[in-house]
């Protein structure tokens, strides 16, 4: 099939596909005898395989050391591996978040209340950036009446 064509089936653009191809990701495709690029099933599946990848949040690079040459089959104890790094990865990412949520409320309940007394903060003395480290904590707030 021709590049177009595998566009279609991947969903992806053909400048997609030939930037796969020059990275390293897509195999060189072999070429008609008018110079087309010509692609096989194998190109959709592995193109398919790239996109379930990225859409899990594995980078390129990442996938350049998992997905094997032509011909060879998956590695899959590599796979794993860096399948169990990517859920630690989203685990610390759902950490930082979960601070960040509790930071947020806490601080959104702080100025309902000061407004609803008739007090305001100063909002740059009241927000100050997160320890998600450390969790979050209640900082001093400075009033302005």
């Amino acid at each position: 099939m021709k590049i177009g064509d595998l566009a279609k089936r991947s969903g992806l653009a053909a400048s997609a596909i030939r930037f796969y191809e020059s990275s390293g990701l897509l195999p060189p495709a072999s070429r008609g005898p008018n110079g087309y690029r010509v692609y096989d099933e194998a190109s959709v599946q592995r193109l398919l395989l790239i996109q379930t990848a990225q859409g899990l949040g594995f980078s390129l690079e990442s996938l350049r050391s998992l997905i094997p040459a032509q011909g060879e089959g998956l590695p899959h104890d590599q796979i794993l591996q860096s399948m169990q790094a990517r859920l630690a990865e989203i685990d610390a990412m759902q950490a930082v978040l979960t601070a960040q949520r509790l930071e947020l409320e806490s601080l959104m309940q702080d100025l309902n209340a000061e407004w609803q007394a008739g007090r305001c903060l100063q909002i740059a003395s009241a927000v100050a950036p997160p320890d998600p480290v450390a969790g979050a904590t209640r900082r001093a707030r400075q009033r302005v009446r």
